[in-house]
């Protein structure tokens, strides 16, 4: 996948002695020492980064840790002292004021904390906000921002008022807005930090679904580990200023590269940021639909298991086949279409262990994983989920 954006060797600084700050940084010093000689707050320190076209890229650290001043810096709201930050190939730090009009307009859009809507407008209006903004006629506008509201799941509420929504659906509103510019690049600033457990999961998961549809690249900013595994495809750990480590969520819990970020992700509930994509495996034993028993039952034999899944075109799934009603088709007392068990567990790649624990418990067989064309892309075994909870 190629790079839509490269941070390179940024550092932000904030209030006077900037100068001092900078030669003090390079001599090695951190930024609380900085701040306790100066009085100069360094935001971040020399920060290198790369996201990938269409990845949920996650920055993660406790409050102070720079996370909130990088991707303000991503937009430009905050200038670097120095680095650079590339959006495909091109310096966002060197941007006139038209450039960065049109990067801000057209490229980039920022989902905030604490919603940033207009109260006196309703749901439509906050979403086709800046469209208008851009010049965009009414008619086009208003037929964007509907189909936004619609992706995000609030059909109706098109013409209520912000406050008569709930903090989650606020949210979506927030979410719906930013996508209605059609932007390269999402910026998600604590998005679900003031929404309760429950709503947080729901917009988690809404976030996920949302991403799979639009494959937007997204940099999302949380303090909360289990969210940040959750939803990163990878993730950079900040600390002082500094990033510690960047790495896919199964690469940082496996191998932390020293004590902070071991202590940091300790105490991390696997199931909860574990996903059926984590833990699936290629699915070896299958037949196409035009197959009969016979190879049904070699596969069987071949692959050490009792049942086979059926695909037909494309690898979309049929069902599943036992060795016992492979028998019956084999002796005539079934045929293929009647021996074919359609009622099988299916889930999709992003649904988390916590979920699927419960199902796989109860299942007789292996749950098959299928994508939204309904392709066999993997199969979720009870052996694999246990081997992935106990590394």
């Amino acid at each position: 996948m190629e790079n839509i954006l490269e941070v390179k060797n940024v550092t932000k600084i904030f209030g006077s002695g900037v100068d001092a700050a900078m030669k003090m940084l390079k001599a090695g010093k951190d930024k609380n020492h900085i701040f306790k000689k100066l009085g100069t707050t360094v935001g971040a320190d020399n920060v290198s980064f790369d996201v990938k076209k269409g990845e949920i890229f996650v920055l993660i650290g406790l409050s102070g840790s720079g996370k909130s001043t990088i991707i303000r810096c991503l937009n430009m709201l905050y200038r670097p002292n120095a680095g650079q930050i590339f959006f495909n190939g091109k310096d966002a730090c060197k941007f006139d004021k038209n450039e960065l009009r049109g990067f801000r307009r057209n490229n980039i859009s920022m989902v905030f904390q604490h919603f940033g809507l207009i109260s006196n407008r309703n749901v439509i209006d906050n979403v086709s906000f800046g469209l208008e903004v851009k010049g965009i006629d009414k008619i086009e506008r208003e037929s964007k921002s509907r189909e936004m509201v619609s992706l995000v799941g609030l059909d109706g509420w098109e013409d209520h008022t912000i406050s008569s929504l709930s903090g989650g659906m606020r949210q979506r509103v927030g979410i719906a807005r930013a996508l209605a510019n059609d932007p390269d690049i999402l910026l998600m600033d604590e998005p679900f930090s003031a929404l309760d457990p429950i709503v947080r999961r729901d917009m988690q998961f809404e976030l996920l679904k949302i991403q799979k549809m639009v494959q937007k690249t997204i940099v999302f900013i949380t303090h909360d580990i289990n969210e940040a595994f959750k939803l990163g495809d990878r993730v950079a750990i900040m600390k002082d200023g500094k990033i510690i480590q960047t790495g896919t969520p199964e690469d940082i819990l496996e191998n932390p590269i020293d004590s902070y970020v071991e202590d940091f992700v300790k105490d991390i509930d696997k199931t909860k940021i574990l996903c059926a994509k984590h833990v699936m495996v290629v699915p070896t034993a299958f037949i196409k639909s035009g197959d009969g028993p016979h190879v049904a039952m070699k596969g069987m034999k071949s692959n050490g298991v009792s049942s086979v899944y059926v695909v037909g075109e494309n690898m979309q799934l049929i069902g599943l086949l036992t060795l016992e009603s492979a028998i019956k088709v084999k002796n005539g007392e079934l045929s293929m279409s009647e021996a074919i068990i359609k009622e099988i567990p299916i889930t999709d790649v992003e649904v988390t262990l916590q979920d699927l624990m419960p199902v796989a418990a109860e299942a007789k067989y292996p749950i098959a994983v299928t994508n939204s064309k309904n392709q066999l892309i993997g199969i979720v075994t009870k052996a694999s989920v246990l081997s992935s909870l106990a590394g």
